[in-house]
């Protein structure tokens, strides 16, 4: 995983790069941090909820570049609408409050909350906002008029965390200290799904497809298939102390968990595994991950023996390189390419000679075999000539030298003859075809000088 920035916080927060080696940024706030959300768009910017402000920081920069400051009391778990141009935030005094990104004071106000509200966020509409507060309720607003839609009053505790589900914007869930983590649906009065998770929910999400569902609370990270009516496929307990917070990066292959035992663990989804592990000075309540993106190292690229050769101008040894049995025997297009490139170069010739009786051998018995192959057979004879001219003194010296020209003289003399027979039919098929031509070139000419002119009729009547 090659995450650009993972946010954790408590009164002040962390941002270590991990795709560059260096001392994570330390940022102090004055309070506890008890939410952390990038926005979803470029630059990427990330608010940052603590104490009564949301402080909005660039990616790189240490001091606060925008701050909403319109609260009475604590705020809580301000949250980018997807779009980026949105922010929504609750409160300890119970209200909800709409900003836009570009602006300062609050755009719409929802009330109806009679405690504090710790969990908003916006479903995938983009018109919608869903909450949750310790009066035990979980709402559902409408932007435009800042009106309550529904409120569900299911939960028996505070209502802690929630998540709107991408692919569905209907659906959204909030998890509890009632230790039920309940999914609603917007067109019906009641939840349509309830989930044990057996310890308080402190945090939940939704993976990607929709499909999966996890939730946290106690030591406990629990994987849910929601499709199969919040059937258990995992129970993760490898924190110490309470599991604070969940993150998922983009391709839903890592997930990230928070917890007040210092640490957050990276877990693979494919083996639910710990694969990766931070340790910090502070207890974890909040975790962010921006757009994550994968840092691949420059991948050094070797060259094989031949290539070595050949940018050395060492023709001979290149030669040798690719007449080798791996190349020679399963790639022999690289044996010809070689071959057709030093015969480029003018180097092929001192290249072919001063070779002795094996290494003649050799080169005969690989020209003799591929020559006929029509995609070699251009440079092959070329090569055949060459070696045939350099070496024509020395031929009836060695008995095997001898074999391997008449091997080739054979090779190419059946290679001849087949191209004369295929000539021989191609001259057969142009005299038929000619044939053709005049036949029915005569017959329209007799019929165009009589002044006659055919029609055939045809009829589907007996």
């Amino acid at each position: 995983m090659g995450p650009a920035d993972v946010v954790i916080a408590l009164e002040y927060f962390f941002i270590p790069f991990v795709r560059v080696i260096e001392t994570p940024v330390q940022i102090k706030e004055f309070g506890a941090v008890n939410k952390i959300d990038f926005s979803p768009v470029p630059p990427y910017n990330y608010a940052v909820t603590a104490s009564s402000r949301i402080h909005i920081y660039g990616r790189y920069s240490q001091e606060p570049i925008k701050t909403f400051s319109r609260f009475k009391d604590a705020a809580y778990c301000a949250t980018y609408r997807d779009d980026g141009n949105l922010l929504v935030a609750g409160s300890e005094e119970g209200s909800i409050r709409l900003f836009d990104i570009s602006g300062r004071a609050p755009l719409r106000q929802f009330d109806g909350h009679t405690k504090a509200v710790h969990v908003v966020g916006f479903l995938s509409d983009k018109y919608r906002i869903f909450s949750g507060g310790d009066d035990y309720s979980s709402n559902l607003w409408d932007i435009p008029s800042a009106t309550e839609i529904v409120s569900y009053s299911e939960h028996t505790d505070y209502v802690r965390c929630g998540w709107g589900k991408k692919m569905n914007e209907e659906l959204f869930e909030t998890g509890s200290y009632d230790h039920t983590v309940k999914l609603f649906d917007a067109r019906t009065k009641s939840s349509v799904m309830t989930i044990e998770h057996g310890q308080p929910v402190e945090s939940v999400l939704l993976f990607p497809s929709g499909g999966l569902l996890v939730s946290a609370g106690g030591r406990y990270v629990k994987v849910w298939d929601v499709l199969k009516g919040g059937q258990l496929l995992v129970s993760l307990k490898n924190h110490h102390k309470t599991v604070t917070c969940l993150c998922l990066n983009s391709s839903g292959q890592r997930l990230l968990s928070g917890s007040l035992d210092r640490h957050v663990k990276i877990y693979s989804t494919t083996s639910y595994k710990v694969v990766h592990s931070f340790n910090y000075a502070t207890s974890i309540l909040s975790l962010a991950l921006s757009e994550d993106f994968c840092v691949s190292k420059p991948v050094k690229r070797v060259l094989r023996k031949y290539d070595k050769l050949l940018k050395s101008f060492q023709s001979s040894k290149a030669l040798d390189a690719v007449l080798e049995p791996p190349i020679r025997l399963y790639t022999p297009e690289v044996t010809v390419a070689v071959m057709q490139e030093l015969h480029r170069r003018g180097t092929l010739r001192s290249a072919l000679a001063g070779r002795d009786e094996k290494q003649i051998n050799l080169l005969l018995t690989f020209v003799a075999r591929r020559v006929i192959e029509p995609r070699f057979t251009p440079v092959l004879v070329t090569v055949a000539d060459m070696i045939t001219d350099i070496y024509q003194p020395v031929v009836g010296q060695s008995a095997i030298v001898d074999r391997q020209f008449l091997r080739l003289q054979e090779a190419i003399g059946k290679e001849i003859d087949y191209q004369e027979e295929l000539l021989e039919v191609l001259g057969m098929m142009d005299t038929l075809f000619a044939t053709f031509t005049k036949k029915k070139a005569t017959y329209l000419e007799e019929n165009k000088s009589n002044g006659l002119t055919e029609t055939i009729e045809t009829s589907t009547n007996n």
